[in-house]
């Protein structure tokens, strides 16, 4: 009966593993608990991304059923991520004889801390978890790390997670491959051990959802799967979420500098008799030595295709379909805004006509203009945010100067002109999409009067008329806080970025969705980025 019973539970763990979208190479046990680490919900994050390497898991929270020699053998390693403080002799002697005999075993994390009452099972694992905080870190690779085979073409990576530190150390046939490194030194923090026959491998990563969905963590846990399991070759692909920088040239001239009034803010907010203002202003240097600064990944570099005095102070830009490079430049930001159609400002079109990779036709297409902050092109013409009105401009005799102007949207609020609309883009929708910053503003456009609102997302459509009109406007969605980028992916979904510390996040649900039902509003989107380190 007994024999008999193990073989069904065996069964059943294997039906709780979902399909693969690739025939498995290996089958895993993936042991967890009802703690508050919540395994089973770790289990659903990472399972598909394995799946889809080939690596097939199998979830379990039944600890007598799993440890257990015939059950144990069914699987090419054991995964353990919970919190359960005590094993049996008889399940402890199973597990060591398991891996001494050749399998694989994976703690991640709060594993550490696991059957803290066997001495054996703690130094398999390699030593055991004692106290943590919390923070956003990177790990460094230890010598070891650099040259071993489960970390090749493999980077660390950042994330939000438990700093854990370990006691009871097992530097036997212990290598560590990454380290946590801050004020107290050098924490051992992820790490591979041989026993017996068997491999054992362990990283202090994964609290919660944060790491686990992180790709870098998901490609250390397949490697570290994988070596544990036998493989010499690690053949995963390469991770590194900061590409290879080139150095810094070491030809460039020293700056120069001129005395000079300039607006001082102080760190404070508030002005006191200690405060020194800055009075040294940089001076601009030429394009040439300018380049020289620019530090760009293996395999790229920056070329020069415009430059003063060809062309202004750039607020923002867009290619057309013939390759033309449209410039909105401004003179009057940040501090001199102007009535409509009074300002000193432009759009030019730069052209490279001989195909050199740089700019010798330059056309001014629109004048007076005040702080044009974005354009988009719409049926041969162009819509351009300027100050406080959205206008559409188009050359109709094709000497590329606008001789038709019109005004689409009023009533854009520029009580801060870094806090105004940006960042034009023609959505899959057939909408131009954009962001509004922290100025708030109550948009006017075709008779029709739009909501108020600030900081975020928001689109509106045009009619097919020529010249355009608005048929009608939507805000989207609140950001966090001063608004500027706007990303639209080829399959359409929205990204946006803000201008302190957020410089990516994802648009996923407008907020039409949530103002359908009484008593429901969408919260404020925040970042997604992994770093906000560039």
């Amino acid at each position: 009966m007994r024999t008999l019973l193990v073989g069904a539970i065996v069964i059943a763990l294997h039906l709780v593993s979902s399909s693969t979208l690739v025939a498995a190479d290996l089958n895993i046990l993936f042991l967890g608990d009802l703690g508050h680490h919540q395994p089973a919900r770790r289990f659903d994050q990472i399972h598909p991304v394995l799946a889809a390497r080939g690596i097939d898991l199998s979830y379990t929270e039944d600890l007598v059923t799993a440890l257990q020699p015939a059950a144990l053998d069914k699987f090419d390693g054991l995964l353990v991520y919970a919190n359960i403080d005590k094993i049996e002799d008889n399940q402890a002697t199973a597990l060591l004889d398991y891996v001494a005999r050749g399998k694989g075993f994976i703690p991640l994390h709060c594993a550490s801390y696991c059957f803290r009452n066997n001495d054996d099972v703690v130094a398999l694992i390699g030593a055991q978890f004692q106290k943590h905080g919390t923070g956003v870190f990177r790990t460094v690779l230890s010598d070891a790390g650099k040259t071993h085979p489960l970390l090749k073409n493999f980077q660390s990576f950042e994330s939000w997670d438990e700093t854990y530190v370990h006691v009871k150390h097992n530097e036997r046939d212990r290598t560590v491959l990454e380290y946590r490194v801050d004020d107290a030194g050098r924490e051992p923090w992820t790490w591979v051990r041989t026993h017996g026959k068997g491999r054992v491998f362990y990283t202090a990563w994964g609290h919660d959802e944060r790491t686990w969905s992180h790709a870098g963590f998901q490609n250390l846990v397949e490697r570290g799967i994988r070596w544990a399991c036998g493989a010499n070759e690690i053949n995963v692909p390469a991770y590194a979420d900061r590409p290879a920088m080139k150095p810094k040239r070491t030809d460039v001239k020293p700056f120069e500098y001129v005395e000079a009034n300039l607006p001082f803010y102080s760190p404070t907010g508030k002005r006191t008799g200690n405060d020194k203002p800055v009075t040294r202003l940089q001076k601009p240097l030429p394009p040439e030595e300018s380049l020289k600064h620019f530090v760009t990944p293996e395999g790229f570099h920056v070329e020069l295709f415009a430059a003063e005095p060809d062309i202004g102070k750039p607020l923002s830009m867009a290619w057309d379909e013939r390759g033309r490079l449209w410039l909105c430049e401004s003179v009057d930001y940040p501090n001199d805004l102007q009535p409509p159609g009074q300002g000193h400002d432009r759009i030019r079109i730069c052209e490279d006509t001989n195909g050199d990779g740089r700019a010798d036709r330059f056309t001014i297409f629109a004048e007076q203009l005040s702080i044009p902050t974005a354009i988009a092109f719409w049926r041969g013409g162009a819509i351009v945010q300027d100050g406080t009105q959205t206008i559409f401009l188009k050359d109709t005799n094709g000497d590329d100067r606008a001789d038709v102007r019109e005004t689409l949207i009023t009533g854009w609020g520029m009580g801060d002109t870094h806090g105004g609309v940006s960042n034009f883009q023609y959505g899959l929708d057939n909408w131009i999409w954009a962001m509004q910053g922290y100025n708030q503003s109550t948009p006017e456009f075709n008779g029709q009067k739009a909501q108020t609102f600030r900081q975020g997302f928001f689109r509106f459509k045009l009619s097919q008329s020529d010249p355009p009109k608005v048929t009608d406007l939507e805000f989207i969605r609140s950001t966090n806080n001063n608004t500027w980028g706007l990303g639209i992916s080829e399959e359409g979904l929205i990204f946006g970025s803000t201008a302190n510390g957020n410089p990516s996040e994802f648009m996923p649900i407008p907020n039409r969705y949530y103002e359908r039902v009484r008593g429901w509003s969408a919260e404020v989107l925040r970042g997604i980025a992994e770093s906000n380190q560039f």
